[in-house]
């Protein structure tokens, strides 16, 4: 019995085209045959067009949804698919009538995913010319088009398409499926018309350089690793012979380094996936990177090791990874396991009413006064760098790599380590009693000394919450 194949459609303002792709679709010489269209939100009539052609073929369903991006459609129409085998084609393309019939027939148990030649029509005319395939040319670019025939059990596996704002989630999918193993196979037949429109997503996807190539180098590390010696670089085809001057420190268990859903993006950017919190430090300067390579560690070695020197105090460190060219420190990575502790310190500022309150803030006080008995000064003691749980009973502290390893800390040096808690006078009262009480000092004078000493940068911006 032969396979059940669904063409799904992912529509956004086509109306103009989708009668001529779906009728191309239903032209087809295979069955048995279903097409999924999903409308992503569309505001011309293209879900009125597509509904009126499905209602003259059975094999026909119209879905819509509220607008969320071609890879949330094309994942709509993907779950509701009941076929074995997927082909996706865009509502503005056609394919040729004997396209599926050959695809099926050459999606054997070795192969992954069969594609097609394909010409251009529309604003352009002509064969698409697409390299020949090759594990290590799929590294660098793209050369499947979109319109390859899948099983719906490797969607599954590989989580689907990408949907972040990627801009070649085509691209990144296919790397993902390959990543499974098995062969590509693209047929001799012209089975794709890729219609070109004077400004085509494709087109102005080439703004995109940078954004794709980072989603690519994240989401793919171990087969660029494979195929190119290390990660895509912005002028790709260079990537191979540059990566030739790369090397790659590694300590720990970084098999999930680049992957996760972010949860934090300034200058740097924290990723999380199944308890493991992976931090990217932001790429240094070449002076900087100099420095690092040269004279210093990098921000993630020291996390890393100061974390294991005190590991009781902050979430258990997992690995490090750095990478340099010809020397030079490019970037690093630092992972450790999540932390239990969900709260920082900067949501009881402003908060007298924070459940347990004085009591969070004694034990903040007294976790101060063991790091500084341990001889541990952290030179960014800030309300985002200290966490609690619900009742205060566990707090830890992160982003270690600021930190120093004392024999012994000075009065000074103590208390002028909570000049950055820029919290009200009240509490840092009590932080400051708890303090002085574990250190066995004067608890007037610790306070009296903490309340008149705090951060030039809340002086200057007027922000003492005093």
């Amino acid at each position: 019995m032969k396979p059940l194949v669904s063409v799904i459609v992912p529509l956004y303002n086509a109306a103009p085209y989708i009668r001529e792709a779906l009728g191309s679709i239903v032209a087809s010489t295979y069955r048995p045959l279903e097409v999924v269209v999903v409308d992503d939100g569309s505001s011309d009539t293209s879900l009125a067009e597509s509904k009126a052609f499905a209602a003259l073929h059975a094999e026909v369903r119209v879905i819509h949804q509220a607008n969320a991006g071609v890879s949330s459609a094309r994942n709509h129409a993907i779950r509701e698919a009941k076929g074995e085998l997927i082909l996706p084609v865009d509502a503005d393309d056609k394919i040729s009538p004997n396209y599926i019939e050959k695809a099926v027939e050459a999606m054997q148990e070795d192969v992954r995913i069969v594609g097609c030649r394909a010409r251009y029509f529309g604003a352009k005319e002509g064969e698409w010319r697409l390299p020949e395939y090759r594990p290590e040319l799929l590294a660098r670019k793209n050369m499947i088009p979109i319109t390859s025939l899948f099983r719906k059990s490797d969607w599954k596996r590989v989580g689907g398409f990408c949907e972040e704002e990627i801009y070649r989630e085509d691209w990144d999918f296919w790397l993902s499926l390959m990543e499974l193993g098995g062969r590509y196979v693209r047929l001799e037949e012209t089975g794709l018309y890729y219609r070109v429109l004077p400004h085509s997503r494709r087109t102005n996807a080439k703004q995109q350089k940078r954004v794709i190539v980072d989603a690519i180098n994240r989401r793919h590390p171990e087969y660029l690793e494979r195929y190119l010696g290390g990660p895509l670089h912005y002028h790709r085809s260079w990537s191979k012979f540059l990566n030739r001057f790369r090397s790659v420190k590694q300590v720990g268990d970084f098999s999930k380094w680049r992957a996760g859903e972010v949860i934090f993006t300034r200058r740097n950017t924290l990723r999380k996936i199944d308890g493991v919190v992976v931090k990217a430090f932001a790429k240094p300067g070449l002076l900087r990177g100099l420095w690092y390579s040269l004279f210093g560690k990098s921000k993630a070695r020291r996390s890393y090791e100061y974390a294991r020197r005190m590991t009781d105090l902050t979430p258990q460190p997992i690995a490090y990874r750095e990478e340099r060219v010809c020397g030079v420190l490019q970037e690093s990575w630092y992972a450790c396991q999540e932390s239990g502790c969900h709260h920082t310190f900067n949501e009881l500022i402003g908060a007298p009413e924070y459940p347990n309150r004085t009591m969070i803030l004694q034990a903040i006080g007294r976790f101060t006064a063991t790091l500084h008995q341990r001889g541990i000064l952290h030179r960014d003691y800030s309300g985002g760098n200290i966490l609690f749980n619900e009742n205060g009973s566990r707090v830890e502290v992160i982003d270690l790599n600021r930190i120093r390893f004392c024999r012994s800390l000075s009065l000074t040096q103590r208390l002028r380590n909570f000049e950055r808690l820029n919290i009200d006078r009240e509490a840092l009262r009590i932080i400051a009693t708890a303090y002085a009480e574990t250190m066995g000092e004067d608890a007037e004078k610790d306070t009296e000394y903490i309340l008149s000493h705090r951060w030039y940068k809340h002086i200057r911006q007027g922000i003492t919450n005093l």
